[in-house]
């Protein structure tokens, strides 16, 4: 099969793509497919004339952030009339936009925090929620840009002046606990990650998930197994309510002490490096990376 592999982009999640890109065309070659790597920069018009000249079967997306999950690139795909992995333009668009994501899930019954979407104005003139609670982009992913307000810190019209993400961020209450994650490939939830960031880093922040040693992951988390079970559940009726396709992951915050598990994102595009949270995920399945890799491109295909 003629695959061409999507990468790198133009977001501040770069890096992360070409390493994702870089794995999947490898796990893709072992496969047997013939792949064609396309780095995507600022210019849509030579990413199409790759595009065209490879003239795949179908395309495996590694594109990460703004641009590469948000709908964007999936729109040049559709109006390509090119198959491509993960989820489709309108799924893409939302599950990108925090705001939305919330607005979609508590209509569904799945548990969110407490929270809104406010101004930076509004962020610089007073506190919108009690502390501790957190401060974030309405459509970055891999924890860029997040900060949290705890009680007593005055960094709040700080964080709103140098505020570099929009006009607009995302508030929610922090829930103390334990980070985890549940990833879902088609109708199947797969397992839950207890992901332990190291004892110097303040949460799970862009240099946990992707520095050497930044964090920890336990899969299958130590977890009671009603727990374990609602976190697989919400995962994958997430997945169902945002209309995603291929593979995602939902990040969760678990406090055991009240038993209070809600969802904090989806992500329709998650990490494909060998040892990102799907794929780990998937090995604990008996799924090869590989096979993973495989199963996207094929799935793709079958919409």
């Amino acid at each position: 099969m003629k695959v061409a592999v999507l990468l790198g982009g133009t977001s501040s999640e770069r890096p992360v793509s070409l390493v994702s890109g870089a794995a999947a065309i490898e796990a893709l070659r072992e496969k047997g497919h013939d792949v064609t790597p396309i780095d995507v920069g600022p210019d849509i018009v030579t990413t199409i004339s790759a595009l065209r000249a490879a003239a795949p079967d179908v395309v495996f997306n590694a594109l990460h952030g703004p641009l590469g999950e948000d709908g964007a690139i999936q729109g040049v795909l559709e109006w390509l009339g090119l198959p491509y992995t993960h989820s489709g333009v309108r799924a893409s668009a939302v599950a990108m936009d925090k705001g939305a994501t919330r607005i979609l899930l508590a209509a569904a019954g799945l548990p969110v925090a407490q929270g809104r979407v406010v101004t930076i104005d509004e962020l610089l003139e007073a506190d919108p929620l009690c502390a501790p609670y957190v401060i974030k982009p309405v459509a970055e992913g891999s924890s860029v840009g997040v900060e949290i307000v705890r009680v007593g810190d005055n960094r709040r019209a700080q964080i709103a002046k140098n505020w570099r993400f929009g006009k607009e961020a995302l508030v929610e209450s922090f829930i103390p606990g334990r980070e985890l994650t549940a990833g879902v490939m088609g109708d199947r939830a797969l397992a839950v990650t207890d992901i332990l960031p190291c004892e110097t880093a303040n949460f799970y922040d862009f240099e946990a998930k992707y520095k050497a040693g930044g964090s920890r992951h336990v899969v299958p988390a130590d977890l009671p197994q009603a727990v374990t079970d609602r976190a697989l559940h919400y995962a994958l009726r997430a997945h169902q309510v945002l209309g995603c396709k291929g593979a995602s992951r939902t990040d969760f915050r678990y406090d055991g002490e009240t038993d209070t598990l809600v969802i904090l994102e989806v992500n329709t595009q998650p990490g494909m490096t060998p040892t990102s949270l799907l794929p780990e995920q998937a090995a604990y399945c008996g799924i090869s990376y590989p096979d993973l890799c495989d199963w996207m491109v094929r799935e793709a295909l079958t919409r």
